[in-house]
């Protein structure tokens, strides 16, 4: 598409729908879907498109409704800075900052924005920023630009599929690394060893054209074995961005073709990759080569070939869908790979190129109002490139000798930071936020239950705390989208740049308002006290699904955040060396406890749990305690509780969220936050 297309293509979007930047066909489309059925049966198309290399709060920090730049429940680092606040040079502190901004101080127009260069993604860098889970290694690992945001007057296509359609706000990528190993998960559900070696295949090792190509499973495979359809949309520049083309059955089936075809071509992606830079007529003949080479294949390895590997001329990738979807050939699962100016990757593209391609793939399916009426469009990213994201990503507990499947050089694999993540779909419909864990390895987790094919290599960790998707999902409501306006130009291309912090900083505030959200399989509720000497953090959460919590102390009591899986009742007990105390529990969905005291003080014996919507108190000697609405309810209870009892206070509740302060008067050292969420089964409100 050239420049002028896209340009004519969000201007139709933004004159076709109440200055809409969806296209007409969508809103027709909603407005027609057919009546809800029950079940994942209902589904009869899956579109997984995964752009490129942007993170949660970089894109939707401002977004309303969602965890992101309002966060209230935010982790102080360990010097009790807010996680916000990242220490820099010289002792110097970096906030998040908007691009515009950025931009204002080089002097720059709004519009140059679109055009950022990359930051540090690799393996090294992102588990440098991840810094054993505090999170404070950022502008270490990849400098102040890390730090940057888009609004949404920049990415308002963006902000508007949030709105419509149900967004996901802890979806994580799958590894601390790169676009490959992360690619490399959502086809295969794990990433093994490089070849001949015992090093992690946790960097782009596989894109050396030498390569011999790993040698696991994938899951288009295992599709192909159950004779479940299935097919990868690619054009001759895929941006390297298909990582079942560096399995080595694929492999194979490439040098099997390349020896067939004139130069020394080692890949075919390398063959594809030369084609742009020849005359019509050696294109002609070099294709007509690999054609004929195809057509000799045995059927198995002409299939993968076709499905995995076939790449069309430039331009084309939107049209040979649409063309199946009116040939009612498309199949039940779709991955589509965007060449490299569209990918969205910021060293090569720009939010809005990837838009345009967005747009088209919208409008290919819901202009087919049967095809739309049946499909889900799973819209997320592979990694976060170097930007920065505000949430602790859940991570497994150290293994007790070895790295494990989810460990590598003593270091958590993943899960990584958070990436923003659309749900398009007829039973998405509404403007809904989920806030169920999820990671790469979900999508094949939804594919699993919805083919009945099952895949090995997803680690019994990732299956434990990451869900399948299915919460995004309401098969009975019959939701209406919200349409906000939002038109906006497209810029001429720059050279790519990297954005400086202002002078003047300052926390950035969200949009106001909440949206609908989806319910959750978790109940997290914590309690502490001093027990010999000793700090007792007894977790418990009697939800569904695990809750991926992490334990964070201040006074030295562990030297790094504790990763602990909650389902049922876990106990952590900690020294505190330092005769204080001070920890922070962090949980899914905004769930947080903290307490702080004394080890030898007044109330170092009292007793506090959240078993919301109540908090159990239970003191050794008589106490008092006064309990304190604070963000969602106002007012105070006081309790006094005898030696020896225990008591239970209702917390007020509001739309589902709790947040109270306790604290005891004899005793101005202790203090315990609880906030959260209850959950009744039922759709809520965001936080």
């Amino acid at each position: 598409m050239t420049e002028l297309t896209r340009r004519g293509l969000l201007g139709l979007a933004a004159s076709g729908a109440a200055a809409s930047l969806l296209p007409p066909s969508v809103h027709r489309a909603i407005a027609a879907q057919a009546p809800r059925r029950d079940g994942l049966d209902a589904i009869g198309h899956i579109v997984v498109f995964m752009q490129e290399n942007r993170a949660f709060d970089h894109y939707f920090g401002r977004l309303r409704g969602v965890r992101g730049f309002g966060d209230a429940t935010a982790i102080e680092l360990p010097d009790g800075e807010p996680v916000w606040s990242q220490p820099g040079p010289s002792g110097k502190r970096v906030l998040p900052f908007a691009l515009r901004a950025g931009a204002e101080r080089e002097g720059r127009p709004d519009s140059d924005i679109q055009y950022l260069d990359s930051l540090d993604h690799s393996w090294t860098g992102s588990s440098a920023a991840h810094a054993k889970g505090w999170c404070d290694g950022w502008i270490a690992a990849k400098g102040a630009a890390t730090m940057t945001y888009y609004e949404r007057r920049d990415i308002g296509m963006q902000y508007e599929l949030a709105d419509t359609f149900t967004v996901c706000d802890a979806y994580h990528c799958s590894i601390f690394g790169s676009t490959n190993p992360n690619r490399t998960y959502l086809w295969s559900g794990m990433v093994g060893t490089e070849p001949g070696s015992r090093k992690r295949a946790v960097d782009n090792d596989a894109y050396d054209k030498n390569h011999p190509g790993y040698t696991w499973t994938t899951y288009p495979e295992r599709l192909e074995a159950a004779g479940v359809s299935w097919r990868i949309y690619q054009e001759w520049d895929n941006f390297t961005d298909n990582a079942v083309e560096y399995f080595r059955p694929f492999k194979k089936i490439g040098d099997t073709l390349l020896s067939a075809v004139d130069g020394n071509y080692r890949t075919t992606e390398e063959f594809y990759e030369s084609l742009p830079g020849k005359s019509a007529a050696q294109r002609e003949k070099l294709l007509g080569q690999l054609a004929a080479a195809r057509a000799a294949l045995p059927e198995p390895q002409r299939s993968l070939f076709d499905r995995a590997m076939y790449r069309s001329e430039p331009d084309t990738l939107v049209e040979r869908i649409r063309a199946d979807i009116r040939a009612r050939t498309l199949p039940k699962v779709t991955w589509i790979v965007a060449p490299a100016v569209y990918a969205e990757h910021p060293g090569s593209s720009t939010p809005v190129g990837s838009a345009n391609l967005i747009y088209q793939v919208l409008d290919a399916f819901a202009a087919d109002q049967h095809t739309w009426d049946r499909t889900a469009i799973l819209l997320n990213f592979d990694e976060n490139d170097g930007y920065f994201d505000h949430v602790p990503p859940p991570v497994p507990p150290r293994p007790r000798s070895g790295n494990g499947p989810d460990y590598y050089d003593g270091k958590p694999i993943g899960l990584g930071f958070r990436l923003p993540m659309t749900v398009v779909s007829p039973w998405t419909v509404g403007g809904f936020v989920d806030s169920e864990v999820f990671d790469h390895t979900s999508v094949l987790r939804l594919l699993e239950r919805w083919t009945g094919v099952r895949e090995p290599n997803i680690s019994a960790w990732r299956r434990t705390v990451c869900g399948d998707l299915t919460s995004a999902f309401d098969f009975t409501a019959n939701a209406r989208p919200r349409r906000p306006e939002q038109p906006g130009p497209i810029p001429e291309p720059i050279d790519r740049w990297t954005p400086k912090p202002p002078d003047d900083q300052a926390q950035p505030v969200q949009e106001q308002g909440k949206r609908p959200a989806r319910p959750l399989p978790y109940q997290c509720s914590a309690r502490a006290e001093v027990v010999e000497g000793k700090l007792r953090i007894e977790l418990g959460n009697t939800g569904e699904r695990t809750a991926p919590c992490l334990v964070f102390a201040y006074e030295g009591e562990a030297g790094q955040p504790i990763p602990v899986d909650v389902l049922g009742t876990v106990t952590v007990e900690l020294p505190i060396p330092r005769e204080r105390y001070r920890i922070t529990v962090l949980g899914p969905n905004r769930f947080r406890f903290d307490a702080k005291g004394g080890a030898d003080s007044i109330a170092a014996g009292l007793r506090i749990e959240n078993a919301a919507p109540f908090a159990e108190l239970r003191a050794g000697t008589d106490r008092t305690v006064r309990m304190t609405g604070t963000r969602y309810t106002a007012g105070t209870q006081t309790a006094r509780i005898p030696a020896g009892s225990s008591r239970r206070i209702p917390v007020p509740v509001q739309d589902g969220w709790y947040e109270v302060r306790l604290s005891c008067p004899e005793d101005p050292e202790f203090g315990v936050w609880l906030t959260g969420h209850v959950e009744n089964g039922r759709p809520s409100v965001s936080g």
